[in-house]
């Protein structure tokens, strides 16, 4: 593997388990997809990055012996671009992945992963195939609403009137999220945003389904399952922007400010990746104490990888 800027990493490569499956989904294919080494001890930063960047998907993960004595296990996340200190949908996918391929908490309860922003707690909801994971969403670095020049930069990019902002927030717990919420939900499936004008910003974008409704989970429309839509973009490689399946950093942060300003109740359903041709659902449960973000995941590939 090459590492950034051509050179070669100095790890010997060698078989490692390997797993990739499909998050805040119960059917693959239709959530995002990770790519997970289970066995990463021995990868120095530059091969971790070099396999991230050859896999392309959003997210690469490689799972470690945890140097905090609280966790179970300890995560490293990468992006085709960069390291990440925390992202949802790599904790849930990483977590059923380290207990699919034998791993067993201290608590049978709650698995704890160790990440970036330190310790996350993870609990297994159900079983079987109907098994839910969620994760305990880690506190906001920064909230609040955005500053004008940088809300005048997310509505030119989004192609909107600022009059169609209801609200708009920083929802940054290591991903720097700037969020803003619509009027419907046919609205955010509506947006056909500059993608190669903002390489910058990472925008997530919500609005309640059922016509009408500002702020508030109401009627949906009839048959639909999810009270919220939500759409996110994200810094690409090419300095560009692309559109993320599912973002559970995202949801999480959203969660959080929907919330505790009473946009939603305290618990619901956010419907995303519709417009990517995906059909990705994320649950979120705050019990008064923790807001819990979960899904579903869906196995897609095991075997080797040699790194």
């Amino acid at each position: 593997a090459r590492a950034r800027g051509g050179a070669m990493s100095a790890v010997a490569p060698r078989a490692r388990r390997f797993a990739q499956v499909d998050v805040f989904t119960d059917r693959a294919t239709l959530g995002n997809g990770l790519a997970v080494v289970l066995d990463a001890e021995g990868l120095d930063d530059a091969a971790m990055a070099a396999f991230a960047r050859w896999t392309q998907l959003s997210e690469t993960t490689f799972l470690l012996p945890p140097t905090d004595p609280g966790a179970d296990y300890r995560v490293r996340i990468f992006t085709p671009t960069t390291e990440l200190p925390f992202a949802g949908h790599p904790t849930l996918g990483s977590c059923h992945a380290w207990l699919a391929a034998g791993g067993r908490p201290r608590d049978p309860a709650c698995v704890v992963q160790q990440c970036g922003v330190g310790l996350v707690r993870i609990r297994r909801d159900g079983s079987g195939a109907a098994q839910r994971l969620a994760f305990a969403a880690p506190p906001r670095r920064r909230s609040g609403p955005l500053e004008p020049e940088l809300l005048a930069r997310v509505v030119r990019f989004l192609g909107i009137d600022a009059a169609d902002v209801v609200d708009h927030q920083h929802c940054d717990n290591g991903p720097q999220w700037k969020a803003v919420m619509l009027r419907s939900a046919a609205q955010v499936l509506a947006l056909r945003p500059a993608l190669g004008s903002e390489p910058e910003l990472e925008v997530g974008v919500l609005a309640p389904h059922g016509p009408g409704k500002v702020g508030v989970v109401g009627a949906s429309p009839e048959g639909h399952d999810a009270d919220f839509e939500v759409r996110a973009f994200y810094p690409a490689p090419g300095g560009t922007l692309a559109e993320d399946p599912v973002t559970g950093s995202l949801n999480a942060a959203l969660a959080q400010w929907l919330v505790e300003t009473g946009r939603a109740p305290s618990r619901y359903v956010a419907a995303q990746g519709t417009a990517l041709g995906r059909a990705g659902r994320v649950f979120v449960d705050h019990d008064g104490r923790d807001t819990w973000i979960g899904g579903h995941v869906a196995p897609c590939v095991e075997g080797t990888v040699r790194l």
